[in-house]
């Protein structure tokens, strides 16, 4: 079985939930937010249009207050650079949904990879 990457965050919401390992993206995220110093705390209950939301908001607070702390949080996460360098930083909210769905694409990587290996 080989990884895909979804193409989309609609995409790869339908999917974890779809393979039984939404939960365990949750806790994922939280521990990678957790251990980078930027607490959230997104919950089993949490919708996968809540966490879209809830994240992308995150995401785009970080732009635009604590920009060294995002950077951070995007290495901890071991998000790829040249996934960050190809993104159009023209507009905020843009970009926010964007690197909110390279995150997210990563931390799916890591649980399904931990779930099928």
């Amino acid at each position: 079985m080989q990884f895909i990457a979804p193409i989309s965050t609609d995409l790869l919401l339908d999917e974890a939930t779809r393979d039984g390992l939404y939960l365990k993206l949750i806790e994922q995220i939280n521990k990678d937010f957790n251990f980078a110093n930027e607490a959230v705390d997104f919950h089993a209950s949490t919708t996968p249009h809540e966490l879209k939301i809830q994240l992308h908001e995150k995401v785009f607070r970080l732009i635009q207050h604590k920009y060294a702390e995002l950077l951070n949080l995007l290495y901890i996460i071991d998000v790829p650079e040249d996934n960050l360098k190809q993104l159009d930083g023209t507009d905020t909210v843009e970009l926010a949904e964007q690197i909110a769905f390279l995150i997210l694409k990563r931390e799916w990587m890591k649980v399904w990879f931990r779930a099928h290996y």
